[in-house]
């Protein structure tokens, strides 16, 4: 978990005033706080002198806001922005700039149009040869062809702009899941809003773990380094002052402007104010994308595989369709007629909108995903998850509540362990008001960010606790009378923190708290009265350990408190325990994803005794037969080797670093498994970007983690990852099945046509017959298919391998066998509706509309591979319902309707052939309900066996 320093709001309160930990003392404090650079004094002239030289030398350049404030001093700034660093601006003059400025947000100015767009279409190479069908059509005089032929072209074109216009839709609204929120003084308030409503002007407050919502000039910094690799390229994150660049030319990159903290980078360490100077555009990322003219979006690897795929049907298909054509010719048919029926096979024969279909198939998921409260930044994340076979997951926040609250405490003084978990005032024990503990509570107070505000938690959670146990003890808030001097911010690495104030003696005095090793190594006393500190010995360090740990045993947190002159002097006055609960339900997720097959690890900077007491009370250690657990110093004592054949074994890994994790996550990866990783802190980004797929919190988690993450849980729940894998194995389903329907629609079509040519008979099926059944018929039930409803057996199935194609051996047999039935269904109705051996067109008419027929029958059978029809159910699928509906009444239309007879060379129907066209075409759905029955008996056959083994 995080232990960022948190963001305290400048309230005053009468009773108790706020403390505000960037105190203000006056004028010459805020805007000089370190006059010299590199050996030059800033002086005013000097300042006056620099600014002469940029607006001269850039009098045909336009100077980037960031460029002119960094050669400003604070005080100017102020001035330039009409701001005020202590109550930020009014609401009423923040909404006036937005309207003036513009939102913060970073927008294409030039968007193709609809027309352009659709205009576009007209480039695809199937268009176009579909357009050279036609154009050979009007030269030979067949005009009635050429108008199919063209009406044909635009029927296409409609349905594939707007499906790629859907895809696009789909895809920017996925860009809207993930707000970004900042921390602003507006009105003397501190409230957390949207980054897009900031305004230039504006005082913002960042800490560890933010990502920088504008382009700010900073005032106040506290041991602030920004990763400003993003933007300048630069690894080592960015050590930043307060103080104006004194330099004699405007040529100041962006490194060196060590004052300015920019939009989109990464606040590593440390915290800081600063005074927004730039927004959207007017940012130096703005300068960037605006420089940006296009960009082409990275394909999914699924995206690619359906690519290539589509490159190998192309060419067999294309292949084929020119035997079909040489073969027509030679027997003497009409040569411009074989040509047609040659172009509209390649147009249903090559599967060229199988990635846009992808495309929106995963989008539209992912926006299903986002209405659960799992929201998927990449795409590829999606196919991901089917695959995932270890879950790591980081323990405060995730599995527990990350809602801290002190239950027992400890001083050296007493040397008792109070119990004050769940107690009023009224009824605490009258040992918790020994002196010993109300210094445990000023130094918990002194040495703490966070802050309350009318019932509003900010900060850090153990902090928070911290503050709400001193509200138990009626201890008033002493950080205005304690006047901080300096801060050892909190290190991931050191794992503690202290603070430099001034009493009201005028003495300073250091407070710092943390965890037991940092803490203990710096004290030679403890605390038993003001005028007594008596020599801290290994015997009573030893005694202090003992207690410490037995409680961590429990699941508890400590903190050790000490205070002193000198920091490897400190006296120590005791420590206090927290308890961070499980959260509701994660017992119950936990196991429903071990049930599929997920081994879980928990991972954890907290002590032993902590991290197995709640992984017993989640069952974590029965995720793996032995349930063994291993420290952070044990990892660094094997090598990778070691430790990759040793990991599959563990399940708890506790006092790990940022460096641990990634050891983890590389250990397991090199034994070829999928790992997903949760956090929500600075020190899980690492690891989070490691794995294959990265889980950040959405409440508590920081914006560094939600950058390197692939997905976002917005509650915080473990329970949507099982979610979000379920939902991740039907789209996976999903896209295998509607892929299934279109292979096995175009390969009957193919062989139809190829079939009848080879045995010398008429073409089954003419032109705009094989035009309508691949872009009416197939494209949006196909398509539909892609949304089918989850199994909820799928979390059943163990996780697929990553390794495995989606065209198995058991999908080419259910093509096969598809595509197979629907010939020869087809090939029997075009036989026996046959007037001798002439085509007539009646004859075309029952071929045509039995194919639909047996098209619609196989949409069925393609709606779930293993479950019957029956169980799933006939109307569970509305967008199907819809899309088979429309298409069997454009069919319809075809048949019945005079101005589509003459373009389809079609005829009436009457009820009983319709009805004989039904009962042949529905022996597609049979045969594949007969296999799916198969199936299911010989799967409980397994399951007995196992049982019985």
């Amino acid at each position: 978990m995080t232990e960022s320093i948190p963001l305290v709001p400048v309230i005053s309160v009468a009773s108790n005033p706020t403390y505000d930990p960037f105190p203000i003392k006056s004028k010459n404090d805020i805007y000089s706080v370190d006059p010299k650079k590199d050996g030059k004094l800033i002086n005013d002239d000097n300042r006056k002198n620099n600014e002469d030289n940029v607006e001269n030398s850039t009098k045909k350049k336009k100077v980037s806001p960031s460029l002119h404030a960094s050669l400003r001093t604070i005080e100017q700034v102020v001035t330039e922005q009409n701001t005020d660093l202590e109550k930020g601006l009014t609401v009423q003059e923040a909404d006036f700039r937005l309207k003036l400025n513009g939102p913060n947000l970073l927008e294409p100015e030039d968007e193709e149009t609809l027309i352009g767009k659709f205009i576009e279409q007209f480039k695809d190479p199937l268009i176009m040869l579909l357009l050279g069908s036609a154009t050979i059509s009007i030269l030979m005089g067949q005009f009635s062809d050429a108008l199919s032929i063209l009406l044909a072209i635009l029927i296409v074109l409609t349905v594939a702009f707007v499906q790629e216009y859907r895809s696009e839709k789909s895809l920017e609204a996925l860009n809207q899941l993930v707000p970004n929120y900042c921390h602003v003084i507006r009105h003397g308030q501190l409230s957390s809003m949207l980054g897009n409503d900031l305004v230039p002007g504006d005082i913002v407050r960042f800490s560890i773990g933010d990502r920088i919502p504008a382009d700010v000039r900073i005032t106040t910094a506290v041991d602030l380094e920004i990763d400003e690799s993003s933007l300048t390229g630069e690894t080592k994150p960015c050590l930043k002052n307060t103080e104006a660049i004194s330099r004699d030319t405007p040529e100041i990159n962006l490194a060196e402007r060590k004052n300015i903290a920019f939009m989109g980078t990464l606040v590593r360490n440390g915290y800081g104010i600063g005074i927004v100077i730039g927004t959207g555009k007017n940012t130096e990322f703005g300068n960037i994308f605006t420089m940006v003219n296009e960009v082409e979006s990275r394909k999914t690897p699924l995206q690619e595989k359906m690519d290539e795929l589509g490159k190998q049907l192309s060419a067999f298909s294309i292949g084929i369709i020119l035997v079909i054509i040489l073969i027509g010719i030679i027997q003497g048919k009409n040569w411009l007629e074989m040509f047609n029926v040659g172009v509209s096979l390649a147009v249903a024969a090559i599967p060229e909108g199988l990635p846009v279909c992808v495309t929106v198939t995963l989008a539209l998921g992912v926006l299903k995903m986002a209405k659960k409260n799992a929201i998927v930044k990449k795409l590829p994340a999606v196919e991901s998850l089917g695959s995932v076979n270890v879950i790591c997951v980081d323990k405060t926040g995730t599995l527990t509540m990350n809602k801290m609250t002190v239950t027992k405490v400890y001083t050296a003084a007493q040397d008792e362990l109070i119990d004050i978990e769940g107690k009023s005032y009224e009824n605490l024990p009258q040992s918790i008001f020994h002196p010993a503990v109300k210094i445990l509570s000023r130094i918990g107070n002194l040495c703490n960010n966070a802050h309350i505000s009318n019932g509003e938690h900010l900060g850090q959670p153990t902090e928070v606790a911290l503050l709400e146990f001193g509200n138990l003890l009626n201890i008033r808030d002493e950080r205005p009378v304690y006047p901080r001097i300096s801060e050892n911010a909190f290190n991931f690495e050191t794992k503690w923190m202290s603070v430099t104030c001034k009493t009201e003696m005028d003495k300073e005095i250091i407070f710092a708290k943390g965890a037991s090793e940092p803490i203990m190594s710096r004290c030679t006393t403890f605390y038993v009265s003001e005028d007594n500190l008596q020599p801290l010995t290994e015997d009573y360090k030893n005694k202090i350990n003992s207690i410490a740990q037995q409680i961590a045993s429990q699941g508890l947190r400590v903190l050790f408190m000490a205070m002193g002159s000198s920091i490897n002097e400190l006296t120590l006055v005791g420590f206090i325990a927290m308890y961070d609960p499980p959260r509701i339900g994660v017992g119950n997720a936990i196991n429903t994803v071990m049930d599929s097959g997920v081994k879980i690890v928990m991972i954890t900077g907290d002590s032993e005794g902590t991290a197995i007491s709640i992984a017993q009370k989640l069952n974590i250690m029965d995720s793996v037969g032995t349930g063994y657990y291993m420290s952070g110093s044990e990892i660094d004592g094997l090598s990778e080797d070691e430790l990759r054949r040793v990991v599959p074994t563990i399940s708890i890994f506790y006092r790990t670093t940022p460096k641990h994790k990634m050891a983890i996550v590389k250990a397991l990866q090199a034994n070829d498994l999928v790992v997903a990783m949760t956090g929500d802190g600075v020190n899980d980004a690492p690891a989070l970007r490691l794995a294959d797929i990265g889980i950040s919190m959405g409440k508590s988690g920081t914006d560094v983690s939600k950058e390197a993450a692939d997905m976002i849980l917005v509650n915080d729940e473990f329970s949507t990852i099982c979610n979000a894998i379920e939902e991740g194995k039907g789209i996976f389903y999903n896209i295998q099945n509607f892929l299934c329907f279109q292979l096995s629609t175009c390969i009957a079509a193919l062989a139809l046509v190829a079939l009848s040519t080879l045995l010398n008979l008429p073409n089954p099926l003419n032109a705009m017959q094989i035009l309508y059944i691949n872009i009416i018929c197939d494209g949006p039930v196909a398509q539909s298919l892609g949304v089918e409803s989850v199994d909820k057996d799928v979390m059943k199935q163990p996780p697929r391998n990553k390794h495995d194609s989606i065209i198995d051996r058991k999908f080419l047999y259910k093509v096969s066998l598809s595509s197979f039935v629907v010939l020869c269904s087809t090939l029997h109705i075009f036989h026996h509706s046959m007037d001798g051996n002439q085509i007539t067109a009646y004859t075309n008419t029952m071929t045509f509309t039995g194919f639909v027929f047996c098209d619609i029958f196989n949409s069925l059978a393609c709606r779930s591979s293993k479950k019957s029809i029956f169980k799933i159910g006939l109307f569970s699928n509305q967008a199907f319902i819809w899309a088979a509906g429309l298409s069997l009444l454009g069919t319809f239309a075809v048949v019945y309707i005079p101005f589509f007879q003459q373009i389809f060379q079609t005829e009436p129907l009457t009820l009983h052939d319709l009805l004989h066209l039904t009962c042949i075409a529905c022996g597609v759905l049979v045969f594949d309900e007969v296999r799916k029955f198969i199936i299911s008996i010989r799967e409980q056959k397994h399951i007995k066996e196992y049982e019985l083994v």
